[in-house]
Parts: structure tokens; C-alpha cells; sequence
């Protein structure tokens, strides 16, 4: 069940790339031995109503949350995060080249008992597997 949320200010609108930073993260974390490929989903969220640091208009930020579903180790969840991280902030870095930006990551663990999901998804994915 892992679910990639990206947060960024509103102010990084016209020189974000949503697209290609959506991609970029999917297909990161699609190759990440550990977050299963049916339960990965990835988004994005701008925040229009926010404050940074000295409150400049200037100051943007992006923040990522991996949600996972419980049971992993520490050392599986800190792999995920020195994994993915970096390629969060290399898929920032024409913004943060020119722009005052903090760039943040988290991960939240969901507890196994306080969630509810159905969903479709393997079984579809197995039908087009299939008739490749």
C-alpha cells in the first residue's frame, strides 16, 4: 500500500513540472524492492495557503509522505527513505537551482487495524499481463 503524497506551494506553479516529477517518483518507487507495484500510488497537492520561514513570497517548499503499511523494520523504511529522497530532490533541482525552496520527506507507518481499502487493481493488472 505504499502512496506517495507531494505537497508544494502554490508559488512553484508555473516552473514545477507536475508531470515529470509524478513520473519521476512512481517510477522510483516502482523500483524499490519492497513497495508492492498494485498498492503504489502517487499524487500531488498544492498548497495555496501556507507560510515559509521569514514568510517571503519567494520561499517555496515541497514535501513528500511515503505511507506504508505496517510491519517493516526501521532499516527497510530508513532504505526507502535514502532511496527515494535523493531522487526527489535531484527531480527538484532546476527549481531549487533558482528558487529558495525546502524540500522535505517523510515516512508515516499505518496502523494495520485503523485502515479500510478494496480495490480491483492486481487483478485487472493480471488481465493485461496476460494478454501481452
Amino acid at each position: 500500500m505504499p502512496h506517495q503524497i507531494i505537497e508544494y506551494s502554490e508559488n512553484l506553479e508555473s516552473m514545477l513540472d507536475t508531470k515529470r516529477l509524478i513520473d519521476g517518483m512512481h517510477k522510483a518507487a516502482a523500483e524499490t524492492d519492497g513497495l508492492p507495484l498494485g498498492g503504489l500510488r502517487t499524487r500531488v497537492a498544492v498548497r495555496s495557503h501556507y507560510e515559509i520561514a521569514d514568510q517571503s513570497p519567494d520561499n517555496a517548499f515541497v514535501h513528500l509522505i511515503l505511507k506504508l503499511g505496517h510491519g517493516r523494520t526501521d532499516e527497510v523504511k530508513q532504505g526507502f527513505g535514502d532511496r527515494l529522497f535523493p531522487i526527489l530532490c535531484e527531480l527538484l533541482a532546476p527549481v531549487s537551482a533558482v528558487h529558495p525552496i525546502a524540500i522535505s520527506f517523510e515516512i508515516q507507518e499505518i496502523h494495520p487495524k485503523l485502515t479500510w481499502k478494496q480495490s480491483n487493481l492486481r487483478e485487472h493488472m493480471t488481465k493485461r499481463n496476460e494478454q501481452e
